[in-house]
């Protein structure tokens, strides 16, 4: 085995506290190699502090006497898995208005329960795309400094989106002056808008160029902000060395984002032939959560979501998948993402049978989320070990 093992930007397992010395040796009976899509046999994985320093066949390394062993004989190891898209700071069980009873404090606290939800069900490494009060900022800093337990984040922040649109708050009449934090419109208001962000700690940009399911008042297929409008979100955000992603379910909306020069496009509903022909030729990512519409339209109002949502739903969710299934065949690069929020967090994995069942092999379902996710974070050769 060689050491190509590396080249992927999460845990090989979930560390335990007796893993902070120097040298540790894990035992795999068997190892899933997301980088050459092959399962090896009798392999030994060498630890050194927080990073994977040799793969190689257990006969091929000896392991000293006295060593720190994790003996994994009898079982598979997967390396840590990578989501794309989920929002630690959402309340699956807050949806519509019961939002507005969530300060920017207790979302906080959700997301530390929520991390660690995460990271017990093998999630180690997510993007969150969008929260509140910079909640996920205070969150990934507060895991990092080893104040809380969770997965290794990457940030957007506020979601920028024009007034009125999915990333704004249309919940409440004109007396309350409520207003998304990441509300702006125009070519510069919206570079001003990334700046804030980045000032405030964000490590990504996240816009909506569309209307959305879950959002009051908006058409789920309809563009928002203009192409130009886009164009400067992403040329501001590159400047900062900040990647992009895009909220996009209608066809137009799609493509617009993609020529503005996304790194991602999110949701990706309502996809044509001309956008899947883009994002091949723009290698752009496609973010497709494809298992999100099964919880909601099974939980419906019972979990506060807006009738007009589970008429939005009914409208995308099959259109989604049917279009998950086209781009994967046409070869569109894809990474894994659930939203995760809108559902309970901890049951990520779910979405794995749904990208198998549209299309994907089960291991490039894996791969989507770990060597392809990878990729889109931009750390394709960072292997990182999971603190706990």
């Amino acid at each position: 085995m060689s050491n190509r093992i590396l080249a992927i930007a999460l845990a090989i397992f979930i560390a335990s506290p007796a893993m902070a010395q120097d040298l540790t040796y894990i035992k795999a009976g068997r190892m899933v190699d997301v980088v050459d899509g092959q399962l090896r046999i009798d392999q030994t994985i060498v630890i050194r502090g927080d990073r994977i320093e040799r793969v190689g066949s257990a006969s091929g390394i000896d392991i000293p006497a006295g060593a720190q062993v994790i003996d994994l004989s009898n079982a598979t190891v997967l390396p840590g898995l990578i989501d794309m898209h989920v929002h630690l700071t959402g309340d699956p069980e807050t949806q519509g208005y019961a939002n507005l009873a969530a300060s920017v404090p207790r979302n906080a606290l959700f997301g530390a329960a929520n991390g660690r939800r995460t990271m017990n069900a093998g999630f180690t490494t997510v993007r969150n795309v969008g929260a509140g009060g910079y909640a996920d900022v205070a969150l990934r800093d507060a895991i990092n400094n080893g104040d809380v337990v969770g997965p290794r984040m990457r940030v957007a922040a506020h979601s920028l989106g024009v007034t009125g649109g999915h990333c704004d708050n249309n919940f409440l009449p004109a007396e309350y002056g409520a207003k998304g934090g990441g509300v702006a419109d125009g070519p510069w208001e919206v570079r001003k808008k990334v700046r804030e962000n980045a000032k405030f700690g964000a490590d990504l940009t996240k816009f909506c160029a569309t209307g959305g399911v879950l959002s009051k008042g908006t058409s789920v297929g309809a563009q928002q902000y203009t192409l130009e409008e886009m164009a400067a979100i992403v040329s501001e955000s590159h400047l900062r060395d900040r990647k992009v992603a895009a909220h996009a379910h209608g066809t137009e909306g799609i493509i617009a984002a993609i020529q503005a020069g996304v790194d991602s496009v999110e949701h990706a509903s309502m996809i044509d032939a001309e956008g899947i022909r883009l994002a091949i030729v723009n290698d752009t990512f496609l973010v497709m959560d494809v298992y999100v519409s099964t919880y909601i339209l099974e939980m419906g109002e019972s979990a506060g979501f807006l009738p007009e949502s589970l008429v939005k739903e009914r409208l995308v969710g099959q259109v989604q998948r049917n279009n998950f299934r086209k781009a994967h065949e046409a070869g569109v690069r894809m990474a894994f993402g659930s939203d995760a929020g809108v559902y309970p967090h901890g049951n990520n994995a779910r979405q794995f049978a749904y990208m198998v069942e549209y299309g994907m092999t089960p291991m490039e379902a894996i791969q989507a989320a770990t060597v392809n996710a990878a990729e889109l974070l931009g750390w394709p050769g960072d292997a990182d070990l999971t603190r706990t």
